[in-house]
Parts: C-alpha cells; sequence; structure tokens
C-alpha cells in the first residue's frame, strides 16, 4: 500500500483543524509505515523478532523524544504531532509503536522529567538518535495491577546502591542499553539507570508469545547489581514517579490503538467493495453496512477523545483520569472493530496476506498492559464518585 493509497479516516474534517506542521508529521511517519514497515512487518511477526533495521530510520524521521527540546535530541513538537506519530506507528504494527512509546515515554521523559542535568545530557541524545535503546522496569512477575506492592529494592552500599529483584514483561528488555528500574530504597519507590553489563543484570527474553510477536518482552533480573550513586533518579519519589510516566505511555496508546482502527476499517472497507457474493459486492448489503457504519463512528469518537486529550496536555491541564478514559475506550474499540473486520473478511482474515489476525492478536496485549480496561474503569469509577474501591 503506497502513501497514495492510503489516505486515513477522516469523517469528520479532523485534518482542517491539524497545522500544517502537524500534517507534515504525520504524513512523513505514514509514509514511512506504507514503505517500510508494512512490507515486512508480517515476516517478523511470523518469526517472533523485532525489524531492527528500522530503527536507525525511526531515528532518523524523529519518532523518539520528539516533544523533548532540540539540546536533548527532540525537536519540541507538541502532543498532537506526537499523537498522529504513535497513530501512523500501530497502523504499521503495535510492536513498532511499542519500542517508540518505550523509548519516548517510558525512558526518555522520566530522566527528562526526574534526571540530573548530567543524567540528560547524558542519556537522552543517545536515546533520540538511537545510539542508545532503552526500557522501563516497573512491573513484577507477582505485581501488575498493583505496582506499588513491588520487592525490588535498593540498599545503600558503599559507592552507591546494590539494587536486587526482578521485572517481568518488559519491552525492549533484552535489546536495551539502559534500564529506568523502579525499586524500593528504604520502602520509598525511587528511579535507578542501569547500564547493560552491569554485574549481576540480566534480561533474558520471553518467549511463546501468539500476540505482540514482532516485539521483544523480556525479564528483567538484579542480583546484587552495584548501581553507581550518580545512576539514581534524584527527582523520583514515591509510587507517583512511575505512574507519570505510564500516564505518558497511556496517551500514546490511545493514540495508536485509533490507528489500528482505522487501518482495520480502511481494510474491511476495501475488501468489502471488491468481494462479489450472490452477484454483487459485499458492501451492498445492510449488515455489512451498519458494521462499516459502527466502525467509522467508534473511530471518529476516539479521535475526537484524542485531539481534545492533546490540547489539556499541550496546555498543561489534561489528568491521569482523563487518559484512563481514552486509553479503555479506544482499546476497546479497536479489539471491537479489529473483530468485526476479521468477520467481514470471512475466512481471508485469518490469512497474514491480511493484516487483520495480526491486529486483532495484538490487542490482546496492548488492551492488557499499561493498566487492564478493569483498572482504568475503577480509577475512573473513583474520579466520578470520589469512592476508591482498590484495597488499601
Amino acid at each position: 500500500m503506497s502513501k497514495s493509497e492510503y489516505k486515513g479516516v477522516d469523517y469528520y474534517s479532523i485534518d482542517d483543524i491539524l497545522t500544517d506542521e502537524e500534517k507534515s508529521i504525520r504524513d512523513t511517519v505514514r509514509d514511512f509505515v506504507d514503505k517500510e514497515v508494512i512490507p515486512i512487518i508480517e515476516k517478523y511477526n511470523q518469526e517472533m523478532k523485532f525489524p531492527m533495521h528500522l530503527i536507525p530510520k525511526m531515528a532518523e524521521i524523529g519518532v523518539f523524544g520528539p516533544t523533548l527540546p532540540p539540546e536533548f535530541g527532540g525537536i519540541g513538537i507538541n502532543n498532537i504531532a506526537y499523537g498522529l506519530i504513535m497513530q501512523e506507528l500501530e497502523r504499521g504494527d503495535s510492536g513498532v509503536r511499542s519500542f517508540a512509546s518505550v523509548q519516548s515515554a517510558l525512558v526518555m521523559y522520566p530522566i527528562y522529567t526526574f534526571g540530573s542535568e548530567e543524567q540528560r545530557k547524558k542519556y537522552l541524545p543517545k536515546l533520540a538518535s538511537a545510539e542508545m535503546i532503552g526500557c522501563f522496569g516497573l512491573t513484577e512477575p507477582d505485581y501488575g495491577s498493583n505496582p506499588g506492592g513491588m520487592i525490588t529494592k535498593a540498599e545503600k552500599a558503599e559507592g552507591g546502591y546494590l539494587l536486587n529483584g526482578a521485572k517481568m514483561w518488559i519491552t525492549n528488555g533484552t535489546l536495551a542499553d539502559v534500564a529506568v528500574v523502579w525499586a524500593k530504597l528504604d520502602g520509598n519507590v525511587r528511579g535507578f539507570i542501569v547500564e547493560k553489563g552491569t554485574k549481576g543484570f540480566t534480561a533474558p527474553e520471553m518467549k511463546g508469545k501468539l500476540s505482540l510477536r514482532a516485539s521483544v518482552t523480556s525479564e528483567l533480573v538484579f542480583e546484587d547489581c552495584l548501581i553507581p550513586e550518580e545512576n539514581l533518579l534524584p527527582g523520583s519519589g514515591g509510587l507517583k514517579s512511575p505512574l507519570k510516566c505510564l500516564t505518558q505511555a497511556r496517551y500514546g496508546i490511545a493514540w495508536g490503538v485509533t490507528g489500528m482502527a482505522m487501518h482495520c476499517y480502511d481494510t474491511a472497507l476495501k475488501y468489502s467493495l471488491s468481494r462479489i457474493q450472490f452477484g454483487k459486492p459485499i458492501a451492498s448489503f445492510q449488515i455489512t453496512q451498519e458494521k462499516l457504519a459502527y466502525m467509522l463512528t467508534e473511530i471518529t469518537k476516539a479521535q475526537l477523545l484524542n485531539l481534545r486529550l492533546a490540547q489539556m496536555k499541550d496546555s498543561g491541564k489534561m489528568r491521569p483520569q482523563q487518559v484512563s478514559m481514552a486509553k479503555r475506550n479506544n482499546c476497546e474499540i479497536a479489539k471491537t472493530i479489529a473483530s468485526m473486520a476479521r468477520e467481514m473478511l470471512g475466512a481471508n482474515g485469518i490469512l497474514d496476506e491480511y493484516p487483520i489476525m495480526r491486529h486483532l492478536n495484538n490487542i490482546e496485549s496492548v488492551k492488557t498492559y499499561e493498566g487492564t480496561h478493569e483498572m482504568h474503569t475503577l480509577i475512573l469509577g473513583e474520579d466520578i464518585t470520589g469512592i476508591s474501591s482498590f484495597e488499601n
């Protein structure tokens, strides 16, 4: 599919309110996805490998930390443009968008937000250029939705801190040159920069996934890892620090899965117009039209949620609960749309000739990570009622 063939999905003329810069950034990434991702991604999905050759090309078009200032490797774009980048990348594949999300929202963001000036200068330009790959270690084998229960600990030692524990389901872990790891220091959650090659640090890759197959998912294991004093993120403190990072990642996911839904809708629409049954295209049948109308309506609603969320983020008025609403809603509709598209393609929907089944498998992971549907439901419920339903 070339750039000229994919025009996007824009029923409410959102393009009319985008700036020329925002459209230019989106179109650059859209072209990259059309030419570099879509033609090869199914092969990597089948082989359970990440397309490493894409990383320098992604850096070249500026998708790593693009909202950061130029002195730290960013290009200072706004959050609408950033969201559009995530939207286009996930149209290609969730694994490709996840790579960029982790690098930007979960590694560069905490170093920029909680790090020292020395840490910013040392790591951020290299992460932006992909000279370094990063990962984010919060989730543990026994603590997913309850990160505050983490058992990974850091203890003060001569020359720094001794880190012990394990993290799980870590995107890019095995590839990473640097990990932003969260551990309890004297009972308080703090962030640490752990470099590849640190004695006692291993990152074995997790195998056997049926979802996010074109993505590297790993464990992180720490056994008496001595972390230098200067690798503590000085501005970090309490669970609120990693949760701020998750808010950034969830923002990108809300946009990303909208791109996935757009791709599924576009594929189903084109298929229904060309597939002839009973002497006419299946697009002429009422049930098919009802499905297409549902898909387009939900995509449009998701786009409007994202746009307003970006405006609030840029103005400093966005709240984490509002991100929860967008992540929760958009993942749910992307899953529904991918499933409906598979049905519309019939048996062809399971073939790797089409992207539907890959997207459908991927959304199972994306709906779960960075807060499950249920957790975001309860976050919203507490915000609405003022009553927490979480155990204290």
